[in-house]
């Protein structure tokens, strides 16, 4: 077996091998039932290969996972850092991020699967999701209007951010996972976005233009 600090041949090729592999796999089977053995024959790699890279089947799904919510943050970025109108940027950020989850289906199923049972993974996507409440609270404290009309209500921003973020997450994985009436894109993003506003700004969201 190659040392760890030997590169295998092949680097980064070998590397993203691996990973569209699992990928690939998952798309067919759980996490659960899947081994390192499996990818690593799917994949066509050497152990040694696998394990220069990744510490474990955990450590690639890691991977996907951390590439999905970086995707994610760019859709949400007109939003958070007040680019734009906030209900249009809302709107897009909302199904841009139903459409990240349609793409990365297989990825995100397995990690909202499998955290809650997994260790290594529970760390991860509660990290994963806590950049997303971070981001959103961050965003409702800079805006004077709603941090003020929330306040004099009582509300907790982070724990409005997060709520915000986990029923989106449920809402996305429901869809992902073909489960009506969240199936419909339109549907689950007329829905978050009445959510969001709702909460937020206290009004009806706009109808779409176009």
């Amino acid at each position: 077996m190659a040392r760890r600090d030997e590169p295998p041949k092949g680097g980064t090729e070998l590397r993203e091998r691996i990973l569209e592999t699992l990928r690939h796999l998952l798309g067919e089977r759980t996490f659960d039932t899947l081994s390192v053995a499996d990818v690593i024959a799917a994949a066509g790699v050497s152990r040694a290969s696998f394990y220069f890279y990744f510490s474990g089947k955990q450590a690639a799904l890691a991977e996907l996972v951390r590439r999905a919510v970086g995707v994610g943050h760019e859709a949400a970025e007109p939003w958070v850092q007040a680019q734009a109108d906030p209900q249009e940027a809302l709107r897009a950020g909302i199904d841009a991020g139903a459409g990240l989850w349609l793409d990365n289906a297989a990825v995100l199923r397995a990690i909202v699967e499998s955290w809650a049972s997994d260790p290594q993974l529970r760390e991860l996507w509660l990290t994963q999701m806590a950049t997303f409440t971070d981001a959103t609270t961050a965003r409702l404290e800079a805006d004077p209007g709603v941090a003020a009309r929330l306040g004099d209500d009582g509300v907790d921003l982070q724990a409005l951010a997060a709520t915000l973020t986990w029923t989106g997450e449920r809402l996305y994985y429901l869809a992902a996972c073909g489960v009506p009436p969240f199936d419909d894109r339109a549907v689950l993003v007329d829905t978050l976005l009445h959510l969001w506003v709702s909460a937020l700004y206290g009004s009806r969201p706009s109808r779409t233009i176009g």
